[in-house]
């Protein structure tokens, strides 16, 4: 019984990861080789009630070589909601079915028995063939995962399979007849990017205004901010043609490398502003300390590695055999990332009180620390959010409104974007240094009250 488990677990967990995934949906090409898995989930798509899976499939080969009494039901493609496959799980292990092609929970898009070539009157033997074309219409809309099932694996001969998939989904426009290559939930994203990309065009146009009026007051760092926001800009419009294409064609049509060169480039930026914010760089101080130079020596690296991950996952899919790996390994490097840039932001809040009890300035580093604070505050927010909380709104919304959470997450970041800016924007008359007496004992008396506070 341990022995058959092991599989149905390992088969669970590779659908339950291909489900949670974003994918492209884009016209897919697999090699698969000698694969000994029972289950290999390929791809996954949002089918309306006019969808069509088109399947291509060449060089069909088994190792060791099939005999000519193989049982070639126990082969196949198959699409899968998750609700249908935890039931279709529970089936194997209660023995009602012995193969997941069997079950009635799925739809069964082809099962190589139709390779069969029909009997020959002459009596003649004809060769089994070792390709295929099919298209199979879906009828009913949902979120599917298209699957391919050998049932034989691990039954005693091992029986491994080789063959190339070229798979194709896409839902049928009823009164134009063009075909939608992009996801149901997914079809609004064109228009998103864009319309994001054209208000960082805004922002930046903005901050440049606002750069070109202070320029007495601007630092370094401000023109770092400015390459951000167009970067992040760029990012968008390479997301939004990207998506375009691949919901017009199938394909990115190149779109897809700028994508990635320009999210690579907008995470190492973005990652080393909130580090040089958070040191005070350009704003207290000129320089970076060796251990703050350490902390961009450990981001820029795993933010490369971050970046190698995300192309691995995006472009080779779920039946990669490690593709679940290469998953983890930019969930471990993006949290790790995450908690890094925490640390520059710590060590100035506690310089920044050490300086208030000593140099006799108490009003201007308060305002200093309470700044520094907020912004502690904000990114770990920022992080929370855009770590957790757009990947739960993914899992708990409907397939067809999967594109709020990209909302969600793109309004999350333009709102840290507008936070930054605006509080750490070039002034001529630097609020830090009109501070008068008053405001100076108030403020020795606030740090008073703090020390208690933290005794």
């Amino acid at each position: 019984m341990a022995a058959a488990a092991a599989p149905l677990a390992a088969a669970l967990l590779a659908v339950l990861l291909a489900l949670a995934a974003p994918a492209a949906a884009e016209i897919r090409a697999t090699a698969i080789r000698a694969d000994p898995r029972t289950i290999i989930p390929l791809d996954e798509f949002g089918f309306s009630n006019q969808g069509v899976l088109e399947l291509n499939v060449t060089g069909i080969a088994f190792d060791p070589p099939a005999s000519p009494d193989l049982d070639l039901s126990q082969f196949g493609f198959f699409l899968s909601t998750l609700d249908a496959w935890v039931h279709v799980l529970r089936q194997l292990q209660d023995l009602e079915v012995t193969c997941a092609l069997q079950s009635d929970l799925v739809r069964l898009a082809y099962s190589f028995d139709r390779l069969r070539p029909p009997a020959n009157p002459a009596g003649v033997p004809v060769a089994r063939s070792s390709s295929f074309t099919h298209a199979f219409h879906v009828t009913e809309p949902g979120q599917y995962t298209l699957v391919f099932a050998n049932c034989l694996a691990g039954a005693g001969g091992d029986l491994r399979v080789s063959m190339d998939v070229s798979s194709a989904m896409y839902n049928v426009d009823p009164a134009t007849g063009q075909r939608a290559y992009l996801s149901v939930g997914s079809s609004a994203l064109p228009s998103i990017y864009f319309l994001f990309c054209v208000v960082y065009a805004a922002l930046a146009a903005g901050w440049v205004s606002i750069l070109l009026r202070k320029r007495t007051a601007v630092f370094r760092i401000h023109y770092f901010m400015l390459a951000v926001l167009v970067l992040k800009g760029f990012n968008l419009l390479a997301e939004a043609e990207d998506k375009s294409y691949i919901e017009r064609t199938g394909t990115a049509h190149g779109w897809d490398v700028l994508f990635y060169i320009f999210s690579f480039l907008k995470g190492i930026s973005l990652f080393t502003l909130i580090v040089l914010i958070g040191t005070g760089w350009s704003f207290l101080k000129p320089y970076l300390a060796d251990r703050e130079k350490k902390v961009l020596m450990v981001v820029i690296p795993l933010q490369v590695v971050a970046n190698i991950a995300q192309v691995v996952i995006d472009e080779s899919g779920p039946y990669a055999r490690d593709w679940v790996t290469w998953r983890q390994i930019f969930l471990l490097v993006d949290v790790v990332c995450c908690c890094a840039i925490l640390f520059p932001i710590v060590w100035s809040i506690k310089n920044l009180r050490e300086a208030a009890r000593s140099d006799g300035k108490a009003a201007v580093n308060l305002m200093k620390l309470t700044l520094f604070r907020q912004y502690y505050v904000v990114v770990i927010c920022y992080i929370y959010f855009t770590r957790v909380v757009v990947y739960a709104l993914v899992t708990i919304t409907s397939y067809r409104y999967l594109w709020t959470s990209v909302v969600a997450g793109e309004i999350a970041t333009l709102a840290f974007y507008v936070f930054t800016g605006y509080r750490f924007r070039p002034e001529v008359h630097n609020p830090y240094f009109a501070i008068d007496d008053d405001e100076e004992e108030a403020a020795a008396e606030a740090l008073k009250l703090d020390d208690e506070f933290e005794l």
